[in-house]
């Protein structure tokens, strides 16, 4: 079952040279300098999500009221971005409601909805970016979904436990002074079971991957899903949860999403067949604009509601991961929808 997105040669090497490769190497560059990050004030560690605001990570998601009208190839109408305007109010203001009823719920809801999203967006830049063919059933690739969610949600609990608990903590705190009720997801027996599962599903994702080789799949892009999966096992085992999580979203989830939606606008799409990623750029930025002035007016007035408002940087970051929960809601729907009609599944 292949993606329906077919890519050329050049637009494939461009999306290297600009979303793959520096990408790898801000990672290698960021567990060689461990140590020295791990010797960083806790100001300087929540500086990627900082930078998130205008870097590739807020942006990433506002342009959804583009993409299903440039998904299809249709012109993009009214009609199409009060369609998606309105799926934001209705799913993202039920989800931001859920954190003020019972944010305990809200915050594990908010850390398993991430692990698929962003799974989906790794299988994806697999099978189209890279041009895979060693994840052809349904059953595979939700397999490698599973394990590349896991390795930002899950790895840091393994290997960071006290500083994940205190994450998830200061999102509850913004509603509720009991925050209590989430000890017990930090306790070894669950972090055991959690650490064989990932290595379970590892092992699982390799081995699958390899016989499909066997039987006639292209090496090249195993070779290369693997050396991610390897990368993001060091990379999350190495550095403080709240920075590399940070670093993440930014470089990695954000950038292939935006070439994700780079490649359905077929201006962009004609720019990057060219080997030209400017063009591509400047479009997208001019495109997202408008939605990140909406997004950051949006966390302004969530500031108001908020019953405990944030007093410190990480009730900040709290905060403004709250926020970014209530966006992430719908725009998992929208990007869900593009995988059904780019037969990722």
């Amino acid at each position: 079952m292949a993606v329906t997105e077919s890519l050329s040669d050049t637009t494939r090497q461009t999306l290297g040279r600009s979303v793959f490769i520096p990408v790898w190497l801000i990672l290698i560059g960021c567990i060689v300098l461990a140590p020295l990050v791990a010797s960083l004030s806790p100001r300087l560690r929540y500086l990627p999500f900082a930078l998130s605001l205008l870097v590739f990570g807020l942006p990433h998601g506002a342009v959804d009221h583009l993409t299903p009208a440039r998904t299809v190839n249709a012109p993009v109408t009214v009609k199409s971005m009060l369609s998606v305007g309105g799926l934001y109010i209705v799913i993202g203001g039920i989800y931001l409601g859920w954190w003020f009823f019972a944010p305990v719920s809200a915050a594990i809801v908010f850390v398993f909805m991430t692990l698929l999203h962003w799974g989906q967006g790794d299988v994806y830049a697999i099978l189209s970016f890279l041009d895979a063919d060693h994840l052809p059933t349904r059953l595979e690739r939700a397999l490698s979904l599973l394990t590349r969610g896991a390795m930002p949600m899950l790895v840091p609990l393994i290997a960071h436990p006290t500083s994940y608990q205190r994450v998830l903590t200061a999102f509850v705190e913004l509603f509720s002074v009991n925050a209590m009720s989430i000890e017990f997801l930090f306790s070894s027996p669950i972090r055991s079971v959690v650490t064989a599962v990932l290595i379970g599903l590892t092992a699982v994702s390799i081995l699958t991957g390899a016989w499909r080789v066997y039987v006639g799949a292209t090496s090249g892009p195993y070779l290369i899903d693997i050396g991610e999966l390897g990368l993001l096992w060091a990379f999350f085992l190495s550095l403080p949860p709240i920075f590399a999580v940070g670093v993440y979203f930014c470089v990695w989830h954000s950038l292939r999403h935006i070439a994700r939606v780079t490649i359905v606008d077929q201006s962009s799409r004609q720019a990057l067949d060219s080997a030209r990623i400017r063009p591509a750029i400047r479009r997208f930025t001019r495109d997202a604009a408008p939605l990140t002035v909406v997004a950051l007016l949006f966390f302004g007035g969530l500031y108001v509601l908020i019953p405990r408002p944030p007093n410190d940087i990480e009730s900040l970051a709290a905060f403004y991961l709250v926020g970014i929960a209530a966006l992430t809601a719908p725009h998992v729907i929208i990007v869900s929808w593009m995988d059904r009609v780019q037969a990722v599944w």
